[in-house]
């Protein structure tokens, strides 16, 4: 697996096409949360971070140009002019990168703005869309809404916790020791497979809309029921 060989080595439902009723768009801005910095490259929270990576590496771009205190590259997904972003803040202070991308971009929040991010309440290999929604006690989440001032913007929650209840718990209850630990080989085998589903996720959200990628994506970790907006 990708993941685990680099380990070793060190109304949003309206769709997100380049036009709009003809009127041409600009880029949109996919962000991926994390923190700078080799020793957390591997951990949970990086999650958002691992997905940018991989979209990069499917659209054969680097994330290596200093923009808006972020790390970005632009590309192509659904035929629509993309930049990747991963701000280098710090988790708790993502916000002031991903506002002044939205300000540098012109780029409407609620309309042209993706963000993934880990999700700790959800088990790992899992991933849900959601149109809207608070922090859930996700420091760089809350940081998002509050420069944008505003929580009504899309999100990609790749999950996390460990399997099992008990351990889910635990890993709760530890948080931010949890959060911030390397993940084990095993672990990074599934994520691996999440990161692929969630550029697949991402492609089509540009491609349809919100909406048909929940249904589409949302149901298939559901038990084949859609996730409604407010979960």
């Amino acid at each position: 697996m990708r993941l685990r060989k680099r380990a070793e080595r060190s109304d949003l439902a309206l769709s997100l096409a380049d036009e709009v009723d003809g009127e041409r768009k600009g880029p949109a801005l996919v962000v991926g949360l994390g923190n700078p910095g080799i020793e957390y490259q591997f951990t949970p929270h990086n999650a958002g971070f691992l997905a940018i990576d991989r979209l990069a590496e499917q659209g054969g771009v680097t994330v290596n140009n200093r923009r808006c205190r972020a790390l970005t590259a632009t590309t192509r997904i659904a035929g629509r002019e993309v930049v990747l972003a991963k701000p280098e803040t710090f988790m708790n202070l993502s916000g002031i990168s991903v506002q002044a991308l939205v300000k540098e971009f012109d780029a409407d929040a609620t309309r042209d703005l993706i963000v993934i991010y880990d999700e700790i309440a959800l088990r790992l290999g899992s991933l849900r869309i959601r149109e809207r929604g608070s922090a859930g006690g996700h420091n760089g989440v809350k940081s998002v809404s509050g420069a944008l001032g505003s929580e009504e913007w899309l999100r990609i929650r790749i999950g996390v916790a460990p399997p099992g209840d008990e351990a889910a718990e635990s890993a709760r209850r530890g948080r931010k020791d949890y959060v911030l630990t390397p993940m084990r080989k095993a672990q990074l085998v599934i994520l691996d497979e999440v990161l692929d589903r969630t550029a697949k996720a991402v492609e089509m959200v540009l491609a349809q809309g919100a909406k048909p990628a929940m249904n589409e994506f949302n149901r298939r970790e559901n038990g084949g029921e859609p996730e409604g907006i407010g979960e």
